[in-house]
């Protein structure tokens, strides 16, 4: 009954056990995005939008100023004393030292629409900074791109290098055998050893090569990606040929710092308007309102307050069309970046296709190499070639073989690189 349950629970475990030692290309771009550390900015940007907006809707909260003052004045308003003894008053004389203190309580009515544009404009901001992150975050899926075929290539030289190894072998045990028959010498068995250890250095230059990928690899995605981690070959998806829409960051970042520029124009337009709020004042004084009472006495005022500051009006237009200037700057760079990345995409189609080609030769160039191959192998069985010239064709043979492997990862790349520039 043990030994069934645990049999269970094995079938169960095995596909997790089996997916966790692979991995896809579309996870580390994913895993090494949100490992980043400039990923934590996104909280940081909407945090600071949140302090400037909440900050500018205390616009509309009632505004506090405390004054006070104390003076002393060389000559004060006086009525003359012989009008008030014809009055048949005494006329009281202000004092020349004077003091008040005030608070006064202002309540914005209509701000012209300056809050609303400082709001528009920080928000407009805030996506200009999240957009360029975007950017910034993008180019991480180039690097993890050429991390990860850069694997999938030295795997395949890996492989190759072991059936080559493989070959090297089975001629060194065949000329060694001809050997104790008299039909080769020494200098046959060296030169084919020779050979094998080139390969042996060739492999322990691979997977030293191979092991700093994974490593960075791993510390880029924040994974525990091993040597013997497998990396998942993606699909050559060759209906990206046919896409022309580019989708990259680069394009809403230019749009965002175009809305951010109509945002500037409404403040600038705002900051010319009137603006009208309502106040009140109260305090002590002496004097206070009254200027013949020289007693300390409290008072109040209250209003309307209209204010209207006209020399916004002389800059208006050169500012005005500086963020003109601004906007248009912003269009050419949109189109500058279109342009070159229209380039780029049929420079990449161009090179996809010529690889094309080069997989379906190559495959014919491999059966071919075999062919003269087996044919030198006979020959030096026969005693017509020398061994030397046997390793001279399976080296050829081996060449072919991983000719092919680079072109068909560099066909890989390339397609990933089509996808990357319009961002399919």
């Amino acid at each position: 009954m043990k030994q069934l349950i645990l049999n269970t629970l094995l079938f169960i475990c095995l596909p997790i056990l089996a997916f966790g030692e692979s991995i896809t290309l579309d996870e580390c771009q994913s895993k090494a995005r949100s490992n980043y550390p400039l990923v934590k900015q996104y909280g940081l940007i909407d945090e600071t939008s949140r302090y400037t907006i909440s900050n500018a809707n205390k616009g509309y909260i009632p505004q506090l100023i405390l004054s006070a003052k104390a003076t002393y004045q060389s000559d004060v308003t006086q009525i003359p004393a012989a009008l008030g003894a014809k009055l048949g008053i005494v006329i009281p004389t202000m004092g020349k030292d004077q003091y008040q203190a005030v608070i006064e309580a202002s309540q914005l009515i209509w701000d012209g629409g300056i809050i609303s544009s400082q709001k528009k404009i920080t928000n407009a901001g805030t996506e200009v900074e999240k957009k360029k992150l975007e950017v910034d975050l993008f180019s991480l899926n180039e690097r993890v791109n050429q991390l990860y075929f850069g694997i999938l290539l030295l795997n395949e030289q890996l492989k190759q290098n072991s059936i080559l190894q493989n070959e090297l072998q089975v001629n060194y045990d065949r000329m060694k055998a001809l050997k104790q028959n008299g039909v080769a010498n020494q200098t046959d068995l060296d030169a084919l050893k020779v050979e094998q250890l080139n390969a042996d250095q060739r492999e322990t230059e691979i997977k030293t090569t191979r092991k700093s990928y994974f490593l960075v690899l791993s510390a880029m995605t924040g994974l525990k990606i091993e040597e013997s981690t497998e990396l998942k070959k993606p699909e050559i998806d060759l209906a990206v040929l046919t896409d022309t829409v580019v989708r990259r960051p680069e394009l809403a970042l230019f749009d965002a710092q175009s809305k951010m520029y109509e945002s500037q124009k409404t403040q600038l337009n705002a900051g010319n308007l009137p603006k009208l709020g309502a106040f009140i004042q109260g305090g002590v004084g002496k004097p206070a309102l009254n200027m013949f009472n020289s007693e300390l006495s409290p008072f109040y005022i209250g209003g309307l307050r209209l204010s209207w500051n006209l020399s916004g009006f002389y800059s208006q237009k050169n500012n005005t069309n500086k963020i003109e200037v601004n906007k248009k700057t912003v269009e050419i760079q949109k189109e500058t970046f279109l342009f070159n990345t229209d380039l780029k995409n049929k420079q990449q189609k161009a090179e996809i296709q010529k690889l094309q080609s080069s997989v379906t030769n190559d495959d014919e160039i491999i059966r071919l190499r075999g062919n003269i191959k087996q044919a030198a192998s006979v020959k030096v069985d026969n005693g017509t070639l020398t061994v030397t010239d046997l390793i001279r064709e399976i080296n050829a043979e081996d060449q072919a073989k991983q000719l092919k492997a680079l072109h068909e990862i560099q066909l890989l790349v390339s397609v990933y690189q089509l996808k990357n520039n319009i961002n399919n």
